[in-house]
């Protein structure tokens, strides 16, 4: 079936809160839940899944929130110098975390999406760094495609800063720590790799080299060097099982240049400069991977087509195409938030049929769907100036407090990839914890 995508001007509406597929329109004609995402503007909300027309837990949705149009003329003014400062939770490891964009171009593919060009990506590394003196933060998106987010949701960079990142550019890696894990991230659909930051960045605190993917021209926006920007240019009656077939292509890719890095190779194709150690880092045998929204449904097909994906985690995302009906006998974790799981997700119970390794899946008690991206951390600091109400904001992200939800995610994502990748096993696994009593262990 493919994605439905209301008329364009809806679209740039829609992304006031960000992007897990074409989300609800939340400025001008109110706000959808989650679940209801692809749907039209005005259509009743009869239980979609987050990426595309597909029945998903109906008895749990809600009619969309109408309230006023908020438009960047009637939001609240802000002078020159004066804009809001956006932050994300400090990393909770005890590494400080280095990071670094390469510019990756796959000679073997052409790009599915604007034929005849090679298929080409952006992609953030994330790793444990020896030292950061004298290496600059890096920004949150760099500036132009930061200025087209902040565009989408009806603001500029007059109104809003968009956060810095934990991360320093080209610091050195922390070689005294050995070769280190590896995991990928792919994010929701016409999303930015920018999206996981707040779990990416506290994955690498923690001693894991994590990368970050855009995928190109399904992403909303991708920035390469010299401020060329891509934007999306999937076609209206894209299919979610070829977009999930592209984005494990992707991934593919993305390992085969990590074996390069491994190796002493450079595969960014602007010869840009590697931090230093990071070649002796990368441990090829330990590669997990995980994923929000339609980056999560992309895990199966991932580790379907790529046998040293060690590890898996769903963060919250529907599964398509054939990946979801084959055996998988590697570690796999669904991660689903409070209205969501596989008793009315019908790809959920057929993934869950297929695992024949170690399975777990766990739910968020007061969660929503966006909150397993940054938009948990950010809308909530930007409400005033979306104009959304301490409602709208509980209909889209749930009631549990932003940190909380993170600072949760955070810590279980770390004890499956630290059960799974370092053999070290996590009594959070086993079941109900008196420290986290957000989490439902669904049997």
């Amino acid at each position: 079936m493919p994605h439905r995508r209301p008329p364009r001007r809806s679209r740039l509406l829609s992304r006031a809160v960000g992007t897990a597929g074409a989300l609800a329109v939340v400025l001008g004609a109110g706000i959808a839940p989650a679940s209801a995402a692809a749907k039209a503007p005005g259509a009743p909300a009869t239980g979609f899944s987050p990426d595309e027309d597909v029945p998903w837990a109906p008895t749990k949705d809600e009619a969309p929130l109408q309230h006023k149009s908020v438009h960047p003329a009637t939001t609240r003014g802000r002078t020159d110098g004066d804009a809001l400062q956006l932050n994300l939770p400090a990393p909770t490891g005890r590494y400080s975390v280095g990071t670094v964009s390469l510019h990756l171009v796959d000679t073997s593919r052409t790009d599915p999406y604007v034929p005849g060009n090679a298929r080409e990506l952006m992609v953030s590394v994330w790793y444990p760094a020896a030292a950061t003196s004298g290496h600059a933060q890096a920004p949150w998106m760099p500036s132009i495609s930061g200025a087209s987010f902040l565009a989408s949701r009806g603001l500029s960079p007059d109104q809003v800063s968009l956060p810095e990142t934990a991360g320093h550019v080209l610091a050195p890696v922390d070689t005294k720590l050995g070769k280190l894990p590896v995991l990928l991230y792919s994010t929701g659909l016409h999303s930015d790799r920018a999206m996981g930051t707040a779990l990416v960045e506290d994955l690498a605190s923690r001693g894991y080299i994590v990368v970050t993917v855009d995928h190109t021209h399904d992403a909303n926006e991708v920035e390469f060097p010299g401020g060329r920007l891509e934007t999306d240019a999937m076609p209206s009656n894209a299919h979610s099982s070829h977009t999930v077939a592209v984005r494990a292509a992707d991934i593919h890719f993305v390992i085969n240049q990590l074996a390069k890095i491994a190796k002493g190779g450079n595969p960014d194709v602007d010869h840009a400069k590697l931090p230093s150690g990071l070649a002796g880092a990368v441990d090829m045998s330990r590669i997990g991977m995980f994923g929000w929204s339609l980056g999560g449904g992309a895990v199966p097909a991932s580790m379907q087509l790529d046998s040293r994906i060690r590890a898996g985690a769903d963060l919250d995302g529907q599964f398509f195409g054939p990946a979801t009906s084959e055996d998988l006998n590697r570690p796999f974790m669904l991660f689903s938030s409070g209205t969501h799981n596989r008793n009315d997700d019908s790809s959920w119970r057929t993934l869950w049929s297929h695992l024949t390794g170690y399975r777990l899946d766990i739910q968020l008690k007061g969660s929503a769907h966006l909150s397993f991206s940054d938009n948990e951390a950010m809308v909530p600091q930007e409400a005033d100036l979306l104009g959304l109400s301490q409602s709208d904001l509980q209909q889209e992200f749930g009631t549990i407090d932003p940190n909380r939800a993170i600072e949760i995610q955070r810590v279980y994502l770390a004890a499956f990839f630290d059960q799974h990748l370092r053999n070290k096993h996590s009594t959070l696994l086993n079941g109900p914890n008196k420290q986290y009593p957000e989490i439902n262990f669904v049997r």
